[in-house]
């Protein structure tokens, strides 16, 4: 069974830091493209950043561009996501999920963690 262990989510203040971590169970990262998605409440889940299997290509989101970074620790076979420079409007609920290495569609997803930002 595929399981995710997403951590570091929590109540920080606008401008503030927080470094969200995902540790899957049941594969390995190195086979998967794998990303980082959030929602809020009322709202719909949107893309914040993804990295490739091999880790050589990154996509974010232009709402956290040059605040986020996508990291991933293939030995470790976790997926980071530092978050710096916290906006109110980046509360909400971050999911990291991923997908079979080439494939369109998201098909494992974590629990997700909660993001406060408070102003």
């Amino acid at each position: 069974e595929v399981q995710f262990a997403e951590s570091g989510g929590g109540l920080v203040q606008a401008g503030g830091s927080l470094r969200l971590s995902c540790v899957p169970s049941g594969f390995t990262f190195e086979d998967y493209d794998i990303g980082w998605f959030r929602q809020a409440p009322g709202k719909e889940r949107e893309t914040v950043s993804c990295i490739s299997s091999s880790g050589g290509s990154t996509y974010y989101a232009d709402f956290v561009q040059g605040r986020f970074t996508i990291s991933s620790d293939n030995a470790k076979n976790t997926l980071y996501l530092q978050m710096n420079s916290l906006k109110p409007e980046d509360t909400a609920v971050y999911y990291c999920a991923a997908k079979p290495r080439g494939a369109s569609d998201y098909t494992h997803w974590g629990q997700g963690t909660q993001v406060t930002v408070s102003s």
